[in-house]
C-alpha cells in the first residue's frame, strides 16, 4: 500500500496541473488530472484521509518553482511532492526566444529536489514534459525538449524518485487515437489526456496495476 494515514499529496506545475484551479481555494484541485487522481484514491483509501492539493501555476517553469519552493511546497509539509514541470521552458524559446538550456533546466530540478530532502521527508514523483505533433511546429520543439526529458529521467533515478514516463505513454497513446484527441495544441491535454495522466501517475505510484 503506497499512501500511510494523513499523507498530504501535493502537485506541483504549470497549466496541466493548474487546469483551471480556484486561487482563492487552498483545496482546490482544478479540473484536469489532479483531480482525477485525487478523487479516485480519496475512494480507495478513504480510511487514510488522504489530503490532496494542487500549486499548479500556468505558464510556469522550473525557474518559477524555485522561487515560489517555501510557499508552495515547503511550508505545506507535504509527504508526497509531485513535480510536473518542463514544456514551458522549451515553449518559452519557440514563442519568445527565451532560452533555458538543458543544463539550467537541470539545475533549477536538482534544486526542487534538493530542498525538499533537506526539510521534507516525502516521496517524490517526477512527471516527464511530452510534446505531440499539432500542430506541425511542434515537431520541431523534439531539438529542445527531448534533453529536458533525459533530465527528468535521470534525476528520478539519481534520487530514487517515482518516475512517471508520460512522453512514450502519449506516443503509444497516438496509435490509438490520433494525437489532437490527447492534446489538441500538443501540449495541454483534453479531458482523456488528463485521465491518461491520472492513470499513469497512479500506476507509477503503485496505487493500481
Amino acid at each position: 500500500m503506497p499512501f500511510q494515514k494523513n499523507d498530504i499529496i501535493l502537485f506541483q506545475g504549470d497549466s496541466i496541473t493548474d487546469c483551471g484551479r480556484n486561487y482563492a481555494d487552498a483545496s482546490s484541485l482544478g479540473v484536469g488530472y489532479a483531480l482525477m487522481a485525487g478523487a479516485r484514491l480519496g475512494l480507495q483509501y478513504a480510511e487514510k484521509n488522504l489530503t490532496f492539493l494542487n500549486r499548479g501555476i500556468s505558464g510556469n517553469r522550473a525557474v518559477d518553482l524555485q522561487e515560489r519552493w517555501e510557499r508552495d511546497c515547503l511550508a505545506l509539509k507535504p509527504t508526497w511532492v509531485s513535480i510536473y514541470i518542463g514544456i514551458n521552458d522549451t515553449w518559452r524559446w519557440y514563442d519568445s526566444g527565451q532560452e533555458t538550456t538543458a543544463a539550467e533546466f537541470e539545475s533549477s530540478y536538482r534544486d526542487l529536489i534538493e530542498r525538499t530532502k533537506q526539510h521534507l521527508d516525502a516521496r517524490l514523483v517526477l512527471v516527464e514534459p511530452f510534446v505531440l505533433p499539432v500542430p506541425e511546429d511542434r515537431k520541431g520543439w523534439r531539438q529542445d525538449l527531448d534533453p529536458k526529458i533525459h533530465v527528468v529521467r535521470e534525476l528520478a533515478r539519481e534520487y530514487g524518485a517515482v518516475l512517471v514516463p508520460l512522453d512514450g505513454l502519449f506516443a503509444a497513446a497516438s496509435v490509438k487515437a490520433e494525437p489532437a484527441f490527447w492534446a489538441g495544441d500538443g501540449v495541454h491535454p483534453s479531458p482523456a489526456g488528463h485521465a491518461l495522466i491520472a492513470d499513469a501517475w497512479m500506476k507509477a505510484v503503485g496505487a493500481i496495476s
